[in-house]
């Protein structure tokens, strides 16, 4: 029998570019165990890793995965919508962003 897909156990509330927190434009980490999946509903945003790796630009489609305890910031790139799903495992059909 096959394990059902993971479901996020918390999700932030909906943010635009007006009220997301500063605490996620500035560099932040999940928690060890955690992944994080940025979906973007409106716009696109910029989604910067600590490592280095290229920037990865999220639109709607195209969500971003942050590994447990990756270090990472975001930038509005205009108006946009979005929000931050957790996971206690790693989501399934979403490729890793930014090495780990």
């Amino acid at each position: 029998m096959t394990a059902p897909p993971p479901l996020p156990y918390r999700s932030t509330p909906m943010f635009d570019e007006t009220t997301l927190p500063a605490a996620l434009r500035r560099e932040h980490r999940t928690k060890p165990g955690v992944w994080g999946v940025i979906r973007v509903v409106e716009g696109a945003l910029e989604l910067r890793f600590a490592e280095g790796a290229p920037p990865q630009i999220l639109s709607p489609g195209a969500p971003g995965l942050v590994l447990p305890d990756q270090p990472h910031w975001v930038t509005p790139l205009g108006a946009m919508g979005m929000q931050v799903d957790f996971y206690d495992r790693a989501p399934d059909g979403i490729s890793p962003s930014g090495g780990s």
